[in-house]
């Protein structure tokens, strides 16, 4: 028999770990995402058959592709007993196993972020005869675990219990030399205190991650339960896509090129006019009332967060390319609405005489000349996130974090110039598209926000 391959995919635009695990001509996929040829191709490469497909739960902040890459492989589609899959899939417990070669796959019930989730052990029997990793899916994170809101038969606390539970009764028992490999890394929206790290150990995790250093089951569930993030709202829909099946990939519509009036229609009748253009770009000019978010970053996270599963979408990009890009994006979350993308881009829109709107783009040194001159002159707005704020921010800034920030306009001089800033430029930018469509008249962009603003020397205030 040959060695046994282990293979880890990250998607950073949703911080998504997945699996390839492949021994004696026979492939494990764990946690694959929507778009599979990658693990299919990979297979081919090296031998393998792909037979197994595993979920470790119902993912909430993505569409799986398991079910497809199950109907084009021939492979049998794992899931923990109690997720309620509504197609055909082998529903396992613990004390399941799976094993081909010299790989031996153990199936752990960890429930806690989801009531379904399960852990996997990974066996190279040519290796040892214990596991020498864990997948941990959303159980255990690089310095943190999963959220425990994500349930609508059980509330935060009981979740967090069941979590104490899975981490100290069933995974931190494992020795500490196991390698833990979870289902997503920073700037995931599954957790609060990720690490960048792609794998770590348990013994690592025993000493470092914050949320074992709790004391008890109490103060590990108060933890864990106190000032939970807002909990996007396309989270339940996806989980529920997963828990039907989602449909394939390749049997969406590529989206139609549209003409710009037929653009600026389809806007009048309702359809989301999504640019996916750079900044710089976008601020130079738009099409009024679109939505600005880059393609580059977390694109399709924020999209899902502030746009939702149910708009119709017409898309703006840089060419056609960038536009099938942000389309395969958008369906990684769930939106398939996309209605069409204007061809020719803004070059069409201004072949047509269409009116467009402007963003400035402001350096830190233009935002310091501005409030030098008077705090009344200006409203400047941070969108980040109330704990980047705490550790430091751009004085007589008001805090309004973006996932919150229309429904926080109040007391705003809506005819006053407006900056937005964030950390680094990007979510600023969506920031601004967002007040325009609020009817803020004069709003700026703060490039390269308050990672410029320090750079420079400029100060700052803690909280």
């Amino acid at each position: 028999m040959s060695a046994m391959y282990f293979q880890q995919f990250y998607l950073s635009c949703l911080s998504h770990a997945s699996y390839l695990i492949g021994s004696d001509g026979v492939g494990a996929v764990v946690d694959p995402q929507r778009d599979v040829g990658i693990y299919i191709e990979d297979a081919l490469k090296n031998g393998f058959q792909i037979r197994h497909v595993i979920e470790t739960h119902l993912h909430a902040d993505f569409i799986s592709g398991h079910r497809e890459l199950a109907a084009l492989t021939g492979a049998q589609v794992y899931l923990g007993a109690r997720a309620g899959a509504r197609f055909t899939h082998v529903p396992v417990r613990d004390g399941d196993q799976v094993r081909f070669g010299n790989c031996v796959l153990d199936f752990l019930e960890t429930p806690g972020h989801t009531v379904e989730s399960i852990s996997i052990l990974v066996t190279d029997r040519e290796r040892s005869a214990g596991p020498f990793a864990v997948l941990t899916g959303d159980t255990l994170f690089i310095g943190d675990v999963g959220r425990p809101d994500l349930s609508g038969d059980y509330t935060p606390q009981q979740l967090a219990a069941l979590l104490y539970d899975s981490l100290h009764d069933k995974l931190l028992r494992l020795p500490d030399h196991v390698e833990v490999y979870p289902a997503h890394g920073s700037g995931s929206l599954c957790g609060r205190q990720m690490s960048a790290e792609r794998c770590s150990t348990i013994g690592k995790q025993r000493t470092a991650n914050f949320a074992l250093q709790a004391k008890s089951k109490e103060d590990f569930v108060r933890l864990l339960t106190s000032e939970l993030p807002e909990r996007p709202g396309y989270f339940a829909l996806d989980a529920e896509i997963n828990r039907s099946g989602p449909t394939p990939l390749a049997d969406l519509p590529v989206p139609a090129g549209l003409a710009a009036r037929e653009v600026a229609a389809r806007q009048q009748a309702g359809a989301m006019v999504l640019d996916t253009r750079p900044s710089g770009q976008f601020g130079g000019a738009h099409i009024p009332g679109a939505i600005h978010i880059a393609l580059s970053g977390q694109f399709a996270s924020w999209a899902g967060r502030l746009i939702g599963l149910s708009h119709k979408i017409v898309l703006v990009a840089e060419d056609r390319d960038a536009m099938i890009e942000a389309r395969v994006r958008l369906a990684r979350v769930g939106m398939e609405e996309v209605d069409g993308y204007l061809e020719d881009g803004m070059t069409a829109w201004f072949r047509e005489r269409l009116p467009v709107d402007t963003v400035p783009q402001i350096t830190v040194q233009d935002l310091d000349r501005e409030l030098t001159a008077g705090t009344d002159h200006i409203q400047l707005i941070d969108v980040r996130q109330p704990a980047e704020f705490e550790q430091g921010h751009i004085p007589h800034a008001m805090l309004k974090p973006l996932p919150k920030l229309t429904s926080m306009l109040d007391g705003l001089n809506q005819a006053g110039p407006v900056a937005v800033h964030c950390k680094s430029g990007y979510r600023s930018s969506i920031a601004s598209s967002l007040l325009q469509r609020a009817g803020i008249g004069h709003v700026m962009n703060v490039i390269g926000g308050f990672d410029a603003w320090q750079a420079c020397g400029y100060g700052d205030n803690p909280s």
